[in-house]
């Protein structure tokens, strides 16, 4: 299994989030191994060091650059980079529990073609700051999302997983570079008749995100018309919501400690 973490100046959380992975893989080895491409997104710290520093037998880290700002052009490179059959990424600043790749890759072992994290569904646990201004625009982000991907609780969970093959098509045709991009990947895997899962997890909204509400909210809402437009078909719901339990790990393994 390969993950990618596209990474913008994330040399002060990365380090953490990558030993917790680390220790998590140690006490829950994965068949095959997984190795870790972190993509440095343009960054003007020493992100690409610390992933270096990072690899290690138990984890492998390979770094890849990509010039092209935005998290999507940064996952974009890094899925070109991969060549297994199993396919995912997931968010430098390990706000996902990381019982949630145990789920996914069972998911995918099972039949699906993408399984998605959810803080959407029954079974997650999600902690974060309060904003009212940040949950209306999120409900309203929601509700166009929903237009492109129906059945789809949760696009913006940084957790992803899907088999190789489609994930290096579907992010080949991917045009959104910005942090709307998981919607249109969603969107492209279920017009090709892609088996989703959507499972819970439990997610924690750690400091230092560079998503601004204020500065990128207006872009992600003009970006989803953008799909909107290049992507006229509607989808049929593909969607599958599993009522999985949530499998707890303890707060180290989120990165956080």
């Amino acid at each position: 299994m390969q993950l990618v973490i596209p990474a913008y100046n994330e040399a002060g959380r990365l380090p953490r989030t990558l030993a917790a992975l680390r220790r998590h893989l140690v006490a829950h080895p994965i068949r095959g191994g997984l190795e870790v491409i972190v993509v440095d997104n343009a960054s003007t710290d020493a992100t690409a060091q610390a992933a270096e520093s990072a690899n290690s037998r138990a984890l492998p880290v390979r770094v890849v650059y990509c010039a092209t700002r935005g998290k999507g052009a940064a996952v974009q490179a890094g899925v070109a980079a991969t060549d297994d059959s199993v396919v995912g990424f997931m968010d430098a600043d390990g706000a996902t529990n990381l019982a949630a790749l145990g789920t996914a890759l069972r998911l995918i072992e099972d039949g699906a073609d993408l399984a998605i994290g959810s803080r959407g569904i029954a079974g997650s646990v999600t902690t974060e700051r309060h904003s009212a201004v940040r949950a209306l625009g999120a409900r309203g982000y929601r509700r166009l999302a929903g237009t492109l991907v129906p059945g789809v609780h949760d696009t913006q969970c940084g957790f992803k997983l899907m088999r190789g093959d489609l994930a290096r098509s579907v992010l080949a045709q991917t045009h959104t570079r910005g942090f709307s991009f998981d919607v249109e990947v969603l969107a492209r895997a279920l017009r090709a008749g892609a088996k989703l899962a959507e499972f819970p997890v439990s997610w924690v909204d750690v400091p230092g995100s560079t998503f601004h509400p204020a500065r990128h909210g207006l872009n992600s809402f003009a970006a989803l018309a953008t799909i909107k437009w290049r992507l006229r078909e509607p989808a049929a719901s593909c969607a599958v919501v599993l009522d999985l339990p949530l499998l707890a790990e303890p707060a180290l393994e989120r990165g956080l400690a």
